[in-house]
């Protein structure tokens, strides 16, 4: 009988590009784009079955993906300075990975929101309404990672071990072959928590955006575990990585929102949100002095 052969570790693309003739397609990029397609699509599903509509979802995607972007780009700057490409186009190329997750939701969040009270929604509804599509969007762009063979972890001699090109390791590993595919756990624990968040949103009335304040939570401390993992270079901070330190923040900040939003806040305000503008009021006529109009 012929040799089984099991796998025994992850393998990584020998390059971050797809040539179709004169066509180069960067898989970063590639791996970005399906990842806001399918936001928008989760986010413009749950929007109009709370009684809005898709013409508002595409502006704030349209507005929102940009400073997203934007963000993300000036974040990795900001912290990563010594990993962009010497060239001038070097703090530009964003195909060649350097997005900073927290610039990004940062940007998005606030210009897409900016854009969404202009046109009188109801923002944190909208929030509540895009938190699972953006935990799915997070889960397929970090399949980019992989692609650039970028932000692995410590070496591991486990089954699902990453294999990294020799080229691709910092030196103190370079006689370690496979590493932890922390793009992997965190695109596994981003699709669980998409998955959490919407049952938990049939089963419960949160109060907007209570479900966004979730959604915060459970990314960053599963985020601040993978810091630990995580081996590419980062400023440090009484021992810790700086993003350790902003999911840590972060992750106590929404925990305690939360809290104080959905059972402590006062009023009572449990029921689900209209993503809706709320009509004008009309005057009070006095009684008596109601004249009929032909």
């Amino acid at each position: 009988m012929p040799a089984v052969t099991l796998l025994t570790s992850i393998p990584s693309p020998s390059s971050g590009t797809l040539e179709l003739g004169p066509l180069t397609i960067h898989m970063y990029g590639l791996m970005l784009l399906a990842g806001i397609a399918a936001c928008i699509a989760i986010t413009g599903r749950r929007w109009v079955a709370r009684g809005g509509d898709w013409d508002l979802i595409f502006r704030v995607a349209v507005w929102g993906v940009g400073a997203g972007i934007v963000g993300a780009r000036l974040y990795h700057l900001a912290t990563s300075w010594d990993e962009v490409p010497e060239e001038w186009w070097g703090p530009f190329a964003v195909w060649e990975g350097g997005l900073g997750i927290w610039g990004g939701i940062a940007g998005g969040v606030l210009v897409g929101g900016l854009i969404a009270r202009r046109a009188g929604a109801n923002v944190p509804a909208l929030l509540d309404a895009a938190a699972p599509g953006m935990l799915v969007a997070q889960a397929i762009g970090r399949v980019g990672n992989w692609w650039n063979q970028e932000l692995f972890g410590e070496p591991t001699d486990a089954a699902w071990g990453l294999e990294i090109d020799a080229s691709r390791r910092p030196d103190e590993f370079i006689f370690d072959e496979t590493f932890h595919p922390t793009f992997l756990y965190e695109a596994l624990w981003n699709l669980g928590a998409a998955g959490l968040l919407l049952l938990l949103d049939r089963r419960f009335r949160f109060r907007p955006p209570a479900l966004f304040a979730l959604y915060v939570a459970l990314y960053t401390a599963f985020r601040f575990y993978l810091e630990s993992l995580r081996i590419d270079p980062s400023e440090e901070i009484l021992g810790l990585r700086v993003n350790a330190w902003v999911a840590a923040v972060l992750f106590v900040a929404s925990v305690l929102f939360f809290v104080w939003w959905q059972f402590l806040r006062g009023g009572r305000g449990r029921a689900r949100h209209t993503p809706k503008a709320e009509p004008p009021k009309t005057m009070a006529v006095p009684r008596g002095r109601v004249r009929s109009r032909r």
